[in-house]
């Protein structure tokens, strides 16, 4: 084995101690809390059988229009001067 790699792994079983160090000493949220995390949870989702959507994917789905939408016009609106009818046709 090379120095470089004897430099490496123990860099890794440093890294491995440090991980197990830190998940031994990571806080638990209380119990009262956890229950109504939840029952929130659980309320939000409501009784149907898909999980409930997150904002984030609502947000990503709003952009992808939006930049869609925007393009589509863009293309529309080069094709009407390429036709020669738009505002900037010569």
């Amino acid at each position: 084995m090379t120095q470089r790699e004897e430099d490496g792994m123990e860099k890794r079983d440093d890294t491995i101690e440090i991980e197990h160090r830190l998940e031994a000493s990571r806080p638990v949220p209380r119990a009262e809390f956890r229950g109504e995390l939840r029952r929130h949870l659980l309320t939000q989702a409501g009784a149907s059988s898909r999980p409930a959507r997150v904002p984030s994917q609502l947000r990503a789905r709003l952009l992808i229009t939006a930049y869609a939408g925007s393009g589509a016009s863009l293309i529309a609106i080069a094709a009407i001067g390429i036709a020669g009818v738009g505002p900037l046709a010569a």
